[in-house]
């Protein structure tokens, strides 16, 4: 299949790019820069000029294509509503160019807030009024004729080279001088490494999209406590629990990731596609020393 990759150079995007190509795929991938065209090119992958905001490149990428990719977002928190408008108008280009064909569409979410303190699986509706609207975006263009799907990403997709949310966690372990948890450290991540994940895209593309939703999901729930434990012990500082009260001044703005209990289910996405993760688990891909051996 000829695929086109929105975020192609990014730290999953990259691992979908490698897991096409090395599947036999012909890839093209965006790029807003000259390093990231270079960074494609040393892939194997073909370049397409273009950014999220270039409409007309986005459209022109997807027509050429058998499928699209659409992996890329600004995870600039301080404009978060912003850059959420700006992938719902990406999103509605892409499908506007495959409406009508059966060429798949599959776009990127995540479980973060799905069904906080229960278990949840892809039967799940995303809430629509957070400001991501990725997956309401998608489902309205199903409905106007556009084979699209959804991956769902847990709030950790790790291996080497993350800079998601567990080195966001080190980095404040280190400025504080302890890894905490909140209360009991009970609450629930779910994880996957990044290269189990990229095979979820690929699948999902394979099989032309036939699910609705796929959650990339290799563990169901990690105890926030033991992950704040690897933390601590690699750092060699304290691990301590903080009440909720207690929480923002250590976490800042981050508490509110650090207290969600979100455990999640991949058992129809493994039906469906036949994707078993291979990858180490968070905790023990968390105690290697690439995780710890870049500046605070």
């Amino acid at each position: 299949m000829r695929v086109f990759v929105t975020g192609a150079t990014g730290f999953v995007g990259s691992a979908v790019v490698a897991d096409l190509i090395a599947s036999g795929h012909r890839v093209t991938g965006l790029a807003r820069t000259e390093a990231g065209a270079a960074a494609l090119a040393a892939m194997g992958a073909a370049v397409h000029r273009g950014s999220l905001e270039d409409h007309a490149s986005l459209r022109s990428g997807a027509a050429a294509s058998d499928g699209v990719l659409h992996l890329a977002f600004n995870h600039d928190f301080s404009k978060f509503a912003d850059n959420c408008e700006l992938d719902r108008q990406a999103i509605l280009a892409l499908g506007d160019e495959l409406k009508g064909s059966e060429r798949p569409l599959i776009v990127t979410s995540g479980v973060a807030l799905l069904a906080p303190g229960r278990l949840a699986t892809e039967d799940d509706a995303a809430a629509r009024h957070f400001p991501r609207v990725s997956e309401a975006t998608a489902e309205d263009l199903m409905q106007q004729g556009v084979r699209a799907g959804i991956v769902r990403l847990p709030p950790t997709t790790h291996g080497e080279g993350d800079h998601g949310f567990v080195p966001r966690l080190i980095a404040i372990a280190r400025e504080k001088g302890a890894a905490a948890y909140i209360r009991d450290g009970n609450n629930r991540w779910p994880a996957a490494h990044r290269f189990d994940a990229a095979r979820v895209y690929r699948l999902a593309l394979e099989q032309g999209a036939t699910a609705r939703r796929y959650h990339a999901i290799a563990e169901e729930g990690v105890p926030f406590k033991a992950i704040a434990e690897v933390i601590g012990k690699r750092l060699g500082v304290p691990v301590v629990s903080k009440s909720a009260d207690e929480a923002e001044a250590h976490f800042g703005w981050f508490a509110r990731f650090a207290a969600i209990d979100v455990p999640t289910s991949s058992a129809k996405t493994r039906a469906a596609l036949g994707w078993t993760p291979k990858e180490k688990g968070l905790i023990e891909d968390l105690d290697q020393p690439y995780y710890f051996s870049r500046s605070p």
